[in-house]
């Protein structure tokens, strides 16, 4: 049974490599609920499975067992087809690179994922223009992004994952190539966000502890156990 109203649903879910007694478990049947305006941080030493969690919740990765539900909607079982129109409509990704299109102006790297969801025009212009001002870069509109600095580009980056208002956020070291005060800055922004309703719940994968203190709960995963941070 479902809530139709969280944004990220996860039920015992594992991902495997291998088979028999040579099988390396990635993720062990792990669970969590990503409640509507809530900022998730989840922490761990490299290797311990961190990123393969946030690929599976994104539906880059398929499961080897258990269930993900994106608003109540399990999407597990969907084929590739249905499933990467599902990720471009619900779900924003945030990576420690940038990705960013060089030759493009700010505005230009937020109106290219609306185009790429149907919204073209005037619409998508002042859509993106909605989403610089909100990431506090609306004097970088015509910019193109290696004449941006660090922070600005990463929130060049959020301003672009929130372009199509997604159910969920998920961010994999978000702040890792910032100094503390940019990285600070870019979670209180994407926090912000959420709670102005630009999406419905933000995820983030981090070994930064400096912004834990923005998160409503903290996750810690070791060897493939994910269990709260205090436990």
């Amino acid at each position: 049974m479902t809530d139709a109203a969280s944004p990220l649903l996860l039920q015992n879910v594992s991902k495997t490599y291998g088979t028999g007694p040579r099988a390396i478990f990635a993720v062990r049947d792990a669970s969590l609920e990503v409640r509507s305006g809530e900022m998730l941080a989840i922490v761990g030493p490299s290797g311990s499975g961190k990123t393969t969690l946030l690929s599976i919740a994104g539906c880059l990765l398929r499961p080897t067992s258990g269930q993900v539900f994106i608003l109540g909607q399990e999407v597990t079982a969907f084929g590739q087809l249905r499933l990467s129109g599902f990720r471009l409509r619900h779900i924003g990704f945030v990576f420690q690179t940038f990705n960013l299109l060089p030759s493009l102006s700010a505005r230009e790297n937020v109106e290219i994922a609306l185009n790429l969801a149907g919204l073209a025009g005037q619409q998508a212009h002042d859509r993106a223009d909605r989403l610089l001002e909100l990431l506090e870069l609306s004097h970088r509109a015509r910019q193109q992004p290696p004449d941006m600095s660090g922070g600005e580009q990463q929130r060049l980056a959020v301003a672009r994952a929130l372009a199509n208002r997604p159910d969920i956020i998920l961010a994999d070291e978000p702040t890792a190539s910032l100094d503390s005060r940019a990285g600070h800055q870019v979670m209180e922004l994407m926090r912000s966000a959420v709670v102005a309703g630009e999406a419905k719940g933000l995820v983030v994968v981090t070994h930064d502890t400096r912004i834990l203190d923005l998160a409503n709960r903290v996750l810690l995963m070791e060897d493939g156990v994910l269990r709260p941070a205090s436990a």
